[in-house]
């Protein structure tokens, strides 16, 4: 380097100690366009390196894990210019002095979507087959069987509920375009009809109605005040019988114990990923043990080889950051009211 040239932005790595983020080959890459300062992540602000680090950074690169900002920390770092979040919601990180300085924040949520969608399509295929009592029973085990009257399994002409056309609704809605036998109805008051319809999907005004005629319903609402409990017991005691409940959203969307009351009644099934306000739930938790649900602790989002798709997109947000491009997932302080 001349001493006349400009010096590559400073990206600080940011995460918990242990998440094995970002391997070799990605910091490579954010090497190619700044200069990581410390191939050793920050899993705290008061690691001794923090304040010369700080000091240098001009972009933070985070993952899950990273420690929370506060004003002062903000303050030991003068140069910064963006917050670039591999994983989901930025929520929990962005106060207001990020905002009054005009920080570049950007989310690899659309990363993390894919497997959660992917997940998704596979438990709605295979509820409509009814795939896991089969395998119960075949294993000895006891074995869910759907209510007289119950629509037959199979994935020929069923109707699939999705709750919320957030980025995780809309991708499972994509995913199952190629199932036309399969009609998809999306209840999101805050999304318009045409934009459902590109989706694949019917707009429905009522989510109780959604409810009664999904043979499996899948929750993609994020967790907000007006999204507490909003599967409660009226739209579970909707559901028609032997119809299949899946939750890999939050917890706090739906009411647990109203669930289990439904499960134990034998009625509908369910498949669980994310539990409120207990996770893991307790060894001894009826969820663990019904013969009619299946739960699964929190593996729908990146997960082994998926996270190499966030360690991807992060470096995409750097890279458009410094070539004066538009990220491909802004956050804006107007949107985290909204935001999961």
């Amino acid at each position: 380097m001349s001493e006349h040239s400009t010096p590559k932005p400073a990206i600080l790595i940011a995460h918990m100690d242990g998440l094995q983020a970002f391997d070799n080959a990605t910091l490579d890459r954010l090497d190619t366009v700044g200069r990581v300062l410390d191939r050793a992540p920050l899993a705290s602000w008061d690691d001794p390196r923090a304040d010369d680090l700080l000091a240098e950074a001009e972009i933070i690169v985070g993952h899950w894990g990273t420690p929370l900002f506060d004003a002062a920390t903000l303050a030991r770092a003068p140069k910064l210019k963006m917050f670039a979040y591999a994983a989901g919601t930025v929520k929990w990180y962005v106060i207001d002095e990020i905002w009054d300085r005009d920080l570049v924040v950007t989310s690899g949520a659309g990363a993390n979507a894919e497997p959660v969608a992917e997940y998704t399509l596979a438990m709605i295929l295979l509820a409509n087959k009814r795939v896991f009592p089969a395998i119960a029973g075949q294993a000895g085990r006891e074995a869910w069987t759907a209510p007289a009257g119950s629509a037959a399994h199979g994935n020929w002409n069923k109707t699939v509920g999705l709750v919320s056309a957030s980025l995780i609704g809309r991708r499972v809605a994509e995913l199952l375009q190629p199932f036309p036998h399969l009609n998809v109805e999306i209840y999101d008051p805050f999304v318009d009809a045409t934009t459902i319809e590109s989706l694949g999907a019917t707009k429905v005004d009522d989510l109780t109605e959604l409810c009664g005629r999904a043979d499996v319903l899948s929750i993609h609402a994020p967790a907000l005040p007006p999204t507490h409990n909003m599967i409660g017991v009226e739209q579970l005691t909707a559901l028609p019988d032997g119809a299949t409940l899946i939750n890999t959203s939050r917890g706090h969307c739906l009411d647990l114990d109203g669930l289990t009351a439904e499960l134990e009644s034998g009625r509908i099934f369910a498949i669980i990923d994310v539990t409120d306000p207990l996770e893991p739930l307790p060894d001894d938790h009826p969820l663990r043990s019904l013969p009619n649900a299946i739960y699964t602790p929190h593996i729908a989002g990146s997960q082994g080889t998926e996270l190499a798709r966030m360690s991807d997109w992060v470096c995409d947000e750097v890279e458009r950051f410094l070539d004066g491009r538009p990220q491909r997932n802004q956050i804006t302080r107007d949107m985290i009211d909204r935001i999961a």
